[in-house]
């Protein structure tokens, strides 16, 4: 990869200067907003006359409420909360993205006592370890143990229209664990309705200790918080977002539309900055990575150990302790065309939002493009990129081929339970789900 460091090029100047120049971005402690912090560190930003200052929110909720009310000018935010808050779940407001932040980085932990249980369910290679990727059937047989004992299997995730609420609920379906379900037309937004599994809100820095007090048995978050449950030695991740969908899209960066239409040229470069820490943190086979995770292991970012950080940064994922094993794409920021926000990305999350509920009712197939169009931006992102091609900044074969790019990733075929995604079909994906409401099936 080709990436040239230095001050404004002159394509970018005809972009316009940017009509804002002192900007302030929201993030939480986590590894993915790592473009974010890099963007800054090296000084991206300022080769685009931006000066941004940078924040750590207390949770998704207080981020997103900063970017409507305008406190924040943009934020790393979960890919689910522009698409939600456009439809009105919730919050209600305009948030689109030009910019999707990554690739995979999540992981499924259970408690030491939890996996005690599981693991004599779990087959074993002839190194005597786990067989992966490990599947949700072996976590059945406990949770219809705690059932049959009344007691609630309690698990957490970050937030309801978070990556990790769909993920946890992705696995537990795909091994015959229902997640409940959220009937927002009756006023019922737990998500525990015919619940198998109860899942509940928990802070992403939280999540170690909510499980080392007992107040849940497993969690789903970004880095470096499955790892420091390991370090801790208070749990055991059983599985990867890599396994249940290999580079499946994450986080994004959210702004609302009225920030875009009022500040375009401060769109296009604040895109740019964000496309060259995007291939700073990949380039030469992820070469950068030990110096991203001392950046980012600084209190005024993730403010985790380095050790902590780098577990899952730089290659490896440490499984139960001592079992650390090689993913070179759990973090992935800009290859296999992470960072452009297809339609595609933006219609799964969606399909799940169908799946449990939170749509309440059925949509049409040219519903769920209309609103994808809505809030995915590759028009800014394409700006964006072919300006830093132009620049020769990078190169046209860092990016999708922009002549005949239509939004839509082919046909995606490896989730955990094999079943294939074709953006272009919602309703029948939804329909293919053994455990989910169907596409027209209302609670």
């Amino acid at each position: 990869m080709a990436l040239a460091c230095g001050p404004v090029p002159s394509i970018a100047a005809d972009l316009g200067y940017p009509e804002k120049e002192e900007l302030t971005f929201g993030f939480i402690k986590l590894t993915d907003m790592a473009p974010i912090a890099i963007a800054y560190e090296k000084g991206f930003f300022e080769d685009e006359g931006l000066y941004v200052t940078i924040q750590a929110q207390a949770n998704w909720k207080v981020l997103l409420d900063g970017v409507i009310d305008g406190r924040l000018d943009g934020a790393h935010m979960l890919a689910g909360q522009p698409l939600a808050a456009t439809m009105g779940y919730g919050t209600h407001a305009d948030i689109i993205t030009p910019f999707s932040m990554d690739l995979n980085g999540n992981g499924i932990t259970v408690s030491n006592e939890i996996w005690q249980q599981m693991k004599k369910n779990i087959p074993t290679a002839a190194n005597g370890k786990p067989r992966h990727p490990i599947k949700a059937d072996a976590l059945k047989p406990v949770v219809d143990k705690y059932r049959a004992a009344g007691k609630p299997f309690n698990m957490g995730m970050v937030f309801p229209v978070s990556t990790h609420n769909y993920e946890l609920r992705y696995w537990l379906a795909a091994g015959g664990i229902n997640p409940g379900y959220y009937a927002p037309a009756k006023g019922d937004t737990s998500g525990q309705i015919q619940a198998d599994a109860l899942l509940s809100v928990t802070p992403p820095p939280q999540m170690p200790a909510t499980l080392e007090a007992g107040t849940i048995y497993g969690y789903c978050v970004g880095e470096p918080w499955n790892q420091q449950a390991v370090f801790k030695g208070i749990g055991v991740p059983v599985v990867t977002d890599y396994e249940i969908w290999k580079n499946n899209p994450e986080k994004v960066f959210g702004i609302t539309r009225e920030f875009a239409e009022k500040y375009p040229n401060t769109t296009i470069r604040i895109t740019r900055a964000l496309i060259r820490a995007a291939i700073w943190l990949d380039e030469n086979h992820n070469a950068n990575r030990p110096e991203a995770v001392k950046i980012l292991s600084q209190s005024n970012y993730v403010g985790a150990d380095y050790e902590v950080i780098a577990n899952s940064m730089t290659g490896t994922f440490e499984y139960e302790k001592g079992d650390k094993r090689e993913v070179p794409d759990f973090n992935v920021f800009f290859r296999h065309n992470a960072t452009y926000p297809y339609y595609s990305d933006a219609i799964w999350y969606l399909t799940q939002m169908r799946r449990w509920g939170q749509i309440a009712e059925g949509k049409s197939d040219a519903w769920y493009l209309a609103l994808a169009k809505k809030v995915y931006r590759p028009d800014i992102y394409r700006a964006a990129a072919k300006s830093l091609i132009a620049d020769k900044l990078v190169s046209a074969d860092q990016f999708p081929d922009f002549k005949h790019e239509d939004g839509f990733r082919a046909p995606q075929k490896h989730f955990i339970d094999g079943i294939v995604y074709d953006g272009h079909r919602p309703n029948a994906y939804i329909d293919k789900f053994a455990i989910g409401l169907k596409s027209t099936q209302t609670l």
